[in-house]
């Protein structure tokens, strides 16, 4: 069984005091709604578990109703770092749970084929992360004023979500950062912690996450030209 995580307890303090990003709407639907209908509509994920701020239960509910989603879902309450809050919801996958993905609440223009594409080379592999190689030259600085050297990029991806994997495995590895009292940045870098390989999945169509005000003109015109939303309408 696939089941699906949707990490959803962030604010997103790049956008600003007092702003939720999740719940900023393009063409008329939150930005969460986007990413959730993604996996709503996807039938090779079977429930889904999403995480969400204290408090914000009753708000996931109301969004589910108003735009018809229908998958079984539940949610359960963020933790203090992103990692906490992906290890909340393992803890409420159900017993028939084998491979997991997950996915960030604010990255609303992934595709089904990335997604089964990670569930796949999951399923092999036991870890997978969809990932797009660095095109920019990239400089490594010490202070943050003056260029340190020049990496090489040839050798260097940018990793997005979803980041898949047998349900044991990220468990096991996240029981390792938190029992090391470590942080990690996605949970693809736990897998690595316990030596377990991850797969690379090439994201071949832009799957942006939106941090800063101006990515949601660029998510807009993405959802638009996928054909995810009704221009007119902004319905999902």
């Amino acid at each position: 069984m696939v089941s699906g995580i949707i990490v959803a307890a962030g604010k997103g303090t790049r956008m600003g005091a007092d702003v939720d990003k999740l719940f900023m709407e393009v063409k008329g639907c939150p930005i969460v709604a986007h990413t959730w209908r993604i996996f709503d509509n996807l039938t090779d994920i079977e429930d889904l578990v999403i995480v969400v701020r204290e408090g914000l239960q009753s708000s996931f509910a109301e969004m589910a109703h108003k735009y018809k989603f229908s998958k079984t879902f539940r949610c359960v309450p963020g933790g203090l770092e992103r990692q906490d809050s992906v290890w909340n919801g393992l803890e409420a996958l159900g017993p028939e749970a084998q491979t997991v993905v997950i996915q960030d609440g604010a990255r609303p223009c992934t595709s089904p084929e990335l997604i089964r594409a990670t569930i796949a080379a999951a399923r092999e592999t036991g870890a997978a992360v969809a990932a797009q190689p660095v095109t920019d030259t990239i400089k490594e600085s010490l202070d943050g004023i003056l260029v340190a050297r020049t990496l090489d990029r040839t050798r260097l991806w940018a990793v997005q979500t979803p980041q898949t994997f047998r349900v044991e495995i990220i468990r096991h590895a996240l029981a390792e950062v938190r029992r090391r009292g470590l942080q990690v940045t996605d949970d693809t870098a736990a897998c690595e912690l316990i030596g377990h390989p991850v797969r690379l999945i090439l994201g071949k169509e832009p799957n942006p996450k939106v941090t800063q005000p101006a990515d949601l003109l660029t998510v807009e015109l993405l959802l638009e030209g996928q054909g995810l939303i009704n221009p007119n309408t902004g319905q999902v």
